[in-house]
């Protein structure tokens, strides 16, 4: 079974979050402008990543979805 895709949207900070899987430890390495990677820093596994200036990227962000979706992701 894969793991759970988590999104929340907070509009005030405009900020999009993402966690992939079951919460746990993790280091945040910025891979571009506004963009960063929440990985675990012994297997390197992407466990989430953040958006930030949400609205200067996307359009109509809204709510908080979960959607039952398998993902296997890495950051080299």
């Amino acid at each position: 079974m894969g793991k759970e895709i988590r999104m929340v949207y907070d509009e005030e900070g405009d900020v999009l979050d993402v966690s992939i899987g079951e919460p746990g430890s993790a280091v945040s390495r910025e891979v571009e402008d506004d963009f960063f990677l929440r990985v675990k820093p012994d297997s390197g596994e992407v466990v989430g990543f953040s958006i930030l200036n949400f609205r200067k990227w996307f359009k109509d962000a809204k709510d908080t979805k979960i959607l039952p979706v398998k993902a296997e992701l890495a950051f080299s």
